[in-house]
């Protein structure tokens, strides 16, 4: 868990909210994390130490707020960024994976040409709850070709079992902060 160099809780600056989207289900809003310059380069910081010395090739994030914590650790290693999209909002020739959610079905998209094989990726995503997505992610990742080096999330909910599932898979996880419950 995260163990901030310069004492910065990022924490604090995760906003809570009960009953969203729907009542039981607490919100983790890392928006206010990222509003405050401080948090936001903490947060960075504490997604790129681990990666400082890994070879990575592109930084993958997921849709939405993994492209922007994804651009700031991509931009910080001097890797290039690769976006995992929802379902057509890619431009080009497309692959994808549906995953399961407690309401349906979703897809994720990613270009075809994005990943090649050997190439080393490093998944970013705002937080990891049932694994859905970033489970999805690294099967597209895998199908083409690409080396998961690892995924890392600001937030984890244990309670929720996707980091458990991911590690499962041989997935080397990394957390800043976790938030008991759902």
């Amino acid at each position: 868990m995260m163990n901030p160099r310069n004492g910065y809780d990022i924490r604090k600056y995760i906003r809570s909210i009960p009953d969203y989207p729907k009542k039981g289900v607490i919100f983790r809003d890392v928006t206010t994390l990222m509003a405050s310059a401080h948090g936001l380069r903490a947060c960075v910081d504490e997604l790129v130490w681990p990666f400082l010395d890994v070879e990575v090739d592109y930084v993958i994030g997921i849709e939405a707020r993994g492209f922007i914590l994804g651009g700031a650790v991509a931009h910080e290693l001097g890797r290039g960024f690769v976006p995992i999209r929802k379902k057509g909002k890619l431009p080009w020739k497309v692959i994808g994976k549906d995953y399961e959610l407690e309401y349906g079905v979703d897809r994720i998209e990613v270009h075809a040409d994005a990943i090649k094989k050997g190439d080393r990726v490093l998944l970013i995503d705002d937080l990891i709850a049932t694994g859905g997505t970033a489970d999805a992610a690294i099967d597209l990742i895998r199908e083409s070709g690409g080396q998961l080096v690892a995924a890392a999330f600001v937030i984890d909910l244990p309670d929720l079992g996707g980091s458990q599932k991911l590690r499962a898979k041989g997935v080397k996880v990394h957390t800043l902060v976790e938030f008991e419950g759902g």
